[in-house]
């Protein structure tokens, strides 16, 4: 994975220490093991951070953080991926997920009518709910699996992809020495 466009893109420890906000929590947030961009530290950020994103549950920031912390992975990453659910895509997931949950318990959908309102939404909160759940849930867990495991096989293909690279080079200037002592003598 590329580790150094990740760090270029994170924020430092230090300023977020130094946040006015978020000083009752600067012991927490300076743990040295929730910055390392590691194999597993970036597939477990991944599998938090989409996980938390994809529940319908206020403070989805804090459930994430607090995942990062239990599972050692890295902070920002996991906060960050929070943000795939904002109020211009949280009404499409939240409504492919609802249409999971009733996929999932045999359920038919409700159709939402053609003036769409809070009360609307009000009046059919406890039908749609628990069908709501479950779609989250399972896509959560599903979707932060994968993202996990895809993350994983990624960066491993980026390992291996740069060691053949290396290798490829060493051998190149190998053989262009020989071949420049082979010219010499």
């Amino acid at each position: 994975m590329p580790r150094r466009l990740l760090q270029r893109y994170l924020p430092h420890p230090e300023t977020l220490k130094r946040n006015r906000s978020l000083r009752f929590m600067s012991h927490w947030i300076g743990n040295p093991s929730l910055w390392v961009l590691s194999r597993r530290g970036v597939a477990n950020a991944f599998m938090v951070g989409l996980f938390s994103a994809l529940l319908p549950i206020p403070f989805q920031m804090v459930v994430a953080a607090f995942g990062a912390w239990l599972l050692r992975c890295n902070l920002p990453l996991s906060v960050g991926l929070v943000w795939i659910t904002n109020p211009l895509t949280m009404p499409l997931i939240f409504y492919g997920n609802y249409r999971l949950g009733a996929w999932l318990l045999s359920t038919p959908a409700r159709e939402a009518p053609e003036a769409l309102s809070t009360r609307w939404v009000a009046e059919q909160m406890l039908d749609i709910l628990p069908i709501l759940a479950l779609g989250s849930l399972v896509a959560a867990v599903v979707v932060g699996l994968g993202a996990n495991l895809l993350v994983r096989l990624l960066w491993r293909w980026h390992v291996v992809r740069s060691w053949k690279q290396r290798r490829h080079r060493r051998r190149q200037r190998r053989e262009a020495r020989r071949r420049g002592d082979e010219h010499s003598s």
